[in-house]
């Protein structure tokens, strides 16, 4: 699904990934970990295009995402990527939201963009909060939604920045709850994280990064309980 190889980013003088290597297959969960400015957020963002990396090789199946000639519209239709800060339109309605970029990008009539958006909502309880505004809801339900609305554009890839580090606790659940229905969808899902327990139990591989590096790299148990590198250990031992 996805190949990265050797890449690298930096701001002025200041290396933020140093010589990625990685591979993502099809219906895979990675976890992305590490402490802030390690380079998780980075890595996602230039995957997606919102930053462009200054060497390396980056192949989405059999699209060249390092080619400067690649339409990042084009690519964004390809992934999803949902942000801590939910990113919504204020001044559409939640129905609105879901529906704009399948109308707009893939051509999905009205009526059955209507008729997806609004399968997804009662699926996870929101059906009566299609016609509401993003204020009028909760951070939980907001972070629902910005989730709902990267799915409604059917992403080949889903790439997941921290997007439970800005709600309360008790809104947490929700959003992995809703994770944990993805997972058993078999979507493909790359996710920056600072949720342990979620890792631990749902992710199929977790990779921990550290100085814009890929320090170590593998299912979770082996790294929870058998870490090879003493940093990977003591990150664990401190966020678990």
């Amino acid at each position: 699904m996805l190949r990265l190889e050797g890449v690298r980013k930096a701001f002025g003088d200041h290396v933020v990934l140093d010589g990625i290597d990685l591979e993502v297959e099809s219906g895979e969960i990675v976890c992305l970990i590490g402490a802030s400015g390690s380079g998780k957020s980075t890595l996602l963002r230039c995957i997606d295009l919102l930053e462009i990396i200054d060497d390396g090789e980056m192949h989405l199946a059999e699209l060249d995402l390092a080619d400067p000639a690649a339409d990042p519209d084009k690519v964004r239709a390809r992934i999803g990527m949902v942000f801590q800060s939910y990113n919504l339109f204020p001044h559409l309605t939640v129905l609105q939201n879901l529906t704009i970029g399948p109308r707009r990008v893939h051509g999905t009539s009205k009526s059955e963009a209507n008729r997806r958006a609004h399968e997804l909502l009662d699926r996870l309880g929101l059906a009566a909060k299609a016609h509401a505004y993003p204020d009028s809801l909760s951070g939980g339900q907001q972070q629902r939604v910005a989730l709902v609305r990267a799915i409604s554009m059917d992403p080949e890839l889903l790439l997941l920045d921290e997007i439970t580090s800005a709600l309360d606790p008790l809104l947490v659940a929700e959003v992995l709850d809703l994770l944990r229905d993805l997972k058993a969808e078999g979507r493909t899902i790359i996710m920056a994280t600072h949720e342990m327990d979620f890792a631990r139990e749902c992710a199929d591989r977790i990779v921990f990064l550290a100085n814009g590096q890929i320090v170590e790299s593998g299912p979770p148990e082996q790294l929870f309980t058998a870490a090879r590198d003493p940093r990977t250990a003591a990150f664990l031992a401190r966020n678990s």
